[in-house]
């Protein structure tokens, strides 16, 4: 029989008492403020993260998983006798972390052949960000806890990849500016019109397919991104940061116009408000399939 256990980290955003009831493991990221560096999820919460964006004018700043601290959570669960390792890792578009995670699989079983054969590790790129990857992590673990085995696990969690998107707007350009990702006559001039951006994150890369001047006209768009784009009556998963009314009303009608709720309303961290702020919503729904050049 299988000994499955899950693995992914903080950015996917999973909430502290999902991850524990789902026995998932969460490695967090190291998140540097001014200079101060935190655990993300550990000692310091999204709420926590969110006040220190707004008394700093620099850029927080996240630094990757290294595949030493891979490395040993692998020999922890090998030797705690578990047969199957799936990590479910962020983008390898915006960090290295995926990428240490393979090298210290490799490593692991050149130290331990032994291990071949009695335990497996996959490693599995989300091409994604905070719900698209947080939300299939939920569901893996949901998985395992009925007794689904891993290859039914992978299965899932490659075919939900591929055909995942993620759009969002900020309700402000402040935090879009101090990225680096708007220059600051652009940020002036979108302020003074109103303008909000339509971010979208697809396979790790974001683009910004479209604007709307003013805050009202932001949950409109996004209803109507998702009616054009969702597979229909799939799961849809509602991002939210620190402003719970901007989330209600794309709730509200996204519901109203799919004609069911979303299944989560999940709740940004670090990665994403670092770059576009925590005053945010947005949606993720399965698309149309696309193909991934690696498993």
């Amino acid at each position: 029989m299988q000994k499955i256990k899950l693995i992914t980290d903080s950015a996917s955003d999973i909430p502290a008492e999902k991850a524990k009831e789902l026995n998932i493991k969460v490695i967090p990221f190291p998140v540097t403020v001014d200079g101060k560096s935190y655990l993300e999820g550990e000692n310091i919460t999204k709420d926590e993260f969110f006040t220190l964006l707004d008394s700093t004018e620099s850029l927080p700043s996240t630094a990757q998983i290294t595949f030493p601290q891979f490395t040993e959570i692998f020999e922890q669960y090998y030797n705690e006798g578990y047969t199957e390792l799936i990590y479910i890792s962020i983008s390898s578009n915006g960090s290295a972390t995926y990428s240490n995670a393979e090298r210290a699989k490799d490593e692991f079983f050149e130290e331990h052949p032994e291990a071949c054969g009695r335990m497996n590790i996959h490693t599995v790129n989300s091409y994604g960000y905070t719900g698209i990857y947080g939300y299939a992590s939920i569901i893996a673990g949901e998985m395992i806890q009925k007794g689904n085995t891993a290859e039914e696990i992978l299965s899932y969690l490659h075919e939900w990849f591929e055909s995942a998107e993620l759009y969002f707007a900020p309700y402000t350009l402040k935090y879009v500016k101090r990225s680096g990702r708007l220059s600051a006559a652009a940020a002036f001039a979108g302020e003074l019109l109103g303008l909000r951006p339509i971010i979208q994150l697809i396979d790790g890369v974001s683009n910004v397919p479209s604007k709307v001047r003013g805050d009202k006209n932001i949950a409109p768009k996004l209803v109507q991104i998702t009616k054009d784009r969702i597979i229909k009556g799939s799961p849809y998963i509602i991002i939210t940061g620190s402003v719970p009314e901007y989330s209600a009303e794309l709730e509200k009608q996204l519901t109203e116009n799919l004609g069911y709720p979303p299944v989560w309303n999940y709740k940004i961290g670090a990665t994403i408000a670092s770059h576009a702020g925590h005053k945010v919503a947005g949606v993720i729904f399965k698309g149309e399939k696309r193909n991934h050049s690696e498993s």
